[in-house]
């Protein structure tokens, strides 16, 4: 291995803060003579924390200062959640590697009651995300939507102050921070898909430094690459940005991938889906197909009349 510093930027967040020392101890137990140093920075999504996430333009609200710092040499890899990364990276960067998926799936959290089916008519859940508003209220139409943004102690501590009756958070964010107890129970997929890249971990890099990229191939899994490359190919042929009411979600039996893809109005009125499935070997014209089916039943009209 050549010598190599490494140094890593993420978001200030404790979960992007929790990842990136993941990545970071995961590669000093591989490289034991690597120097790896992490920064921390405040992306301007998370310095408007009254906006919702689309009015930053849906695109790079958490990435784009994190780009901007490989770009000038600041950095050498950002750590990301896969969910937040935008389907075009900037010229010159490139997603290198991606971790062992985590749970992809969405959790309630409520103190009160055990499952979103319990739920009483009326009652208040936090999310701000708009593919789970869509949805949420495609299968529970009765419930009030009361929008939510901050880290996940934030989010946490509105639910303890009786602020909400319950929240939608990803399961892998809560599970990687050690609040599985918060968890009341994960959402079954047939209700809520989860968001392109959820539970999963890239890593990008500027694509000229081949030393960096070589490095960080220890870490990638390829099963898991190939799954979120073909979600995002689903989200490339819908123009979406992170943000959209659209979901998608690939896996593998075997030696065959399966996607299966949503996109919703925001009142939950249309949701329409697609699933394919297809040989590992052709990942990302599993992804095209799946768009191209969605598209066919009018997704990018339901998409134009959520803005």
């Amino acid at each position: 291995m050549p010598d190599l510093k490494l140094n890593i930027i993420t978001r200030k967040s404790p979960l992007a803060m929790w990842q990136a020392q993941h990545v970071c101890q995961n590669l000093e137990t591989i490289y034991p003579d690597l120097t790896v140093n992490i920064a921390g920075i405040t992306t301007e999504a998370d310095k408007f924390l009254d906006r919702s996430l689309d009015k930053f333009g849906g695109k790079g609200a958490f990435t784009k200062e994190l780009e901007l710092a490989l770009l000038d040499g600041t950095a050498d890899l950002a750590v990301h959640s896969m969910k937040d990364v935008t389907v075009d990276l900037p010229d010159g960067l490139e997603i290198c590697a991606i971790l062992t998926r985590q749970d992809p799936g969405d959790a309630f959290l409520s103190n009160s009651y055990k499952h979103i089916d319990e739920l009483p008519s009326g009652s208040s859940i936090g999310t701000s995300s708009l593919r789970r508003i869509s949805q949420l209220l495609a299968y529970r139409p009765d419930l009030k939507i009361k929008a939510i943004r901050g880290n996940v102690g934030t989010r946490l501590k509105k639910l303890d102050n009786g602020e909400f009756d319950a929240l939608i958070l990803a399961s892998s964010g809560l599970k990687r921070m050690g609040l599985n107890d918060r968890i009341t129970h994960e959402i079954n997929m047939a209700i809520m898909l989860p968001a392109i890249g959820q539970g999963a971990l890239g890593l990008e890099v500027r694509s000229s430094n081949s030393d960096h990229i070589n490095l960080l191939q220890v870490l990638n899994d390829e099963t898991t690459f190939k799954c979120v490359m073909a979600e995002r190919r689903v989200n490339k042929k819908l123009n979406g940005g992170c943000h959209a009411p659209i979901a998608a979600y690939a896996s593998v039996s075997g030696s065959t991938m399966t996607i299966s893809a949503k996109v919703g109005s925001l009142d939950g009125s249309q949701i329409i889906d697609s699933i394919v499935s297809g040989p590992v070997e052709s990942a990302l014209e599993l992804g095209d197909t799946a768009g191209d089916k969605l598209v066919s039943q009018g997704a990018l009209e339901i998409l134009s009349t959520n803005i």
